[in-house]
């Protein structure tokens, strides 16, 4: 079903920091990169909840009947230690300290990657390249950075000169950084450094004698810089220009930057048109930190085996949490946060799964189609998932009415309310129900609700109307709502 025609979509583009009317490059058809992985250690809740905000695009995106090609890539060499343009590759590191060959590190930590994003539920990429797949193209994209006069060869290494590119284009339109008056107030390195200035970055590096992971380039033995990677693959599979760029907030400078120029320098023309940016998870309020402690992989949460936690907690719980906070916004991370989150995704279940078993009247009493509007108007408006909730939640209420026969829906609008609710939380949302759970729980909860009214219109009988109200306020605490009729008592929740 194709109904993007009907849905003018909002992004958040960094580049002009303002929500544009998202207008693909070809009718129908969407090219989404995202910078993936470097492939070196666990994947931690950061990362889980940046691919998880670009899955719920990719997702809106096809139920609205694009034609989408997702490529998201692995780093698997070239990715130096604190993001500089010299010292030890992260995954030399890794291996070095595990005493191992850094394929066994890339591979470890890949098949890491793939098994937490299955948990969470999120679809895989179109395509899926790596750094190291992609040699003589990272090589031949170099080459033709050098011959246009934007980077320059000095010492078996290849850097891109920053200096020259800002006479054309502007260095720091992404990020918004004033870098041609930092350029103006640099030096020459004097020797320090095989780079003419500070702000010029590597696109290829000559290994040292001990660097195990190299190639033979035109330069050197040696390997390609972090940049060069994701030009060379966005543009090799989605063309020389292409709609969407994304990645985390930390991408923005100077990974992304680097990108537009690389870009800009070899074709003449800016790479992407739209660029979208995550933001960070904090944990308890400050920056998640291996080193500091502070810190919960996604496996912890799912066993509940991390001191923060007061118990285990479902790979779509914990995905419901997340997507409780907009995507350009922080979010942060407690044990009393999830907690609410539980109970807010419990409750939108068990609403869903008793929607089936609801009759149809003869007429409706509610605005569903105004509802399924609200709904989409929260999605085209920058993928806005909070608000999108808020209305799932009205939803849910729409549900009690139904279930307490304060309100009725026709055959039609209630097979169209069922349909939409299960799609927006399903499709769009990448919400699980765990098969039978919500029977089994409702059904026992069902019954104890019952025996108290039973109790309660006992203890009416015999006129104790303080323990009844003590009952019904109790209940009513729990979110379980009782009607009192002349007929029979009544609840929803």
């Amino acid at each position: 079903m194709t109904i993007y025609k009907d849905h003018p979509l909002k992004i958040y583009n960094s580049l002009s920091n303002e929500k544009e009317i998202f207008t693909p490059i070809q009718d129908g058809h969407v090219g989404m990169y995202v910078c993936g992985p470097t492939v070196y250690s666990n994947v931690h809740l950061g990362n889980v909840r940046t691919f998880l905000s670009f899955d719920i695009i990719y997702r809106y995106l096809l139920h609205l009947g694009y034609k989408v090609r997702y490529v998201r890539n692995i780093t698997d060499v070239g990715h130096l230690v604190d993001d500089a343009d010299s010292g030890e590759d992260k995954i030399a590191k890794r291996a070095r300290l595990e005493q191992l060959e850094p394929m066994e590190i890339v591979q470890r930590y890949t098949v890491d990657f793939h098994d937490i994003l299955q948990k969470f539920n999120l679809l895989p990429p179109s395509i899926e390249p790596t750094a190291t797949g992609h040699m003589i193209e990272q090589i031949n994209v170099i080459q033709n950075i050098i011959d246009k006069g934007y980077a320059y060869e000095s010492n078996g290494s290849v850097y891109f000169d920053v200096a020259k590119y800002s006479e054309d284009y502007d260095y720091g339109v992404l990020s918004h950084r004033d870098l041609i008056h930092t350029l103006d107030n640099s030096r020459p390195l004097d020797g320090q450094s095989d780079k003419r200035n500070e702000q010029g970055f590597a696109l290829w590096k000559r290994a040292d004698p001990h660097h195990i992971m190299r190639w033979p380039s035109p330069w050197s033995d040696g390997f390609p810089g972090w940049h060069t990677e994701c030009t060379t693959m966005s543009t090799k599979y989605l063309g020389q220009r292409f709609d969407i760029l994304g990645g985390g907030m930390d991408l923005k400078f100077p990974h992304h930057e680097c990108e537009i120029a690389q870009g800009e320098a070899s074709t003449g023309h800016a790479p992407v048109n739209y660029w979208l940016h995550a933001n960070m998870l904090t944990l308890n309020g400050k920056k998640m930190s291996k080193s500091s402690g502070n810190n919960i992989l996604p496996d912890e949460i799912l066993a509940g085996d991390n001191p923060v936690l007061s118990k285990a907690f479902s790979a779509s719980v914990t995905r419901f949490f997340m997507l409780q906070t907009h995507y350009r916004s922080i979010m942060d991370f407690s044990n009393e946060a999830i907690l609410a989150a539980e109970k807010g995704y419990d409750r939108l279940m068990k609403a869903i799964n008793s929607l089936s078993k609801l009759e149809p009247g003869n007429r409706s009493t509610l605005d569903i189609a105004g509802w399924e509007a609200k709904c989409y108007e929260a999605l085209d408006d920058d993928f806005n998932t909070p608000i999108l909730i808020s209305h799932l939640f009205e939803g849910v209420t729409y549900i009690n009415q139904l279930k307490d026969k304060s309100a009725i829906l026709s055959a039609t609008d209630l097979e169209h309310f069922n349909k939409g609710i299960s799609t927006f939380v399903f499709d769009v949302l990448g919400l699980e129900m765990r098969s039978g759970v919500y029977d089994s729980y409702a059904e026992k909860l069902d019954g104890t609700i019952k025996l108290l009214i039973e109790i309660r219109n006992k203890v009416r009988a015999d006129r104790n109307f303080t323990l009844s109200d003590q009952i019904r306020n109790r209940l009513a605490e729990l979110a379980i709502k009782l009607n009192d009729s002349k007929e029979e008592t009544t609840f929803n929740y």
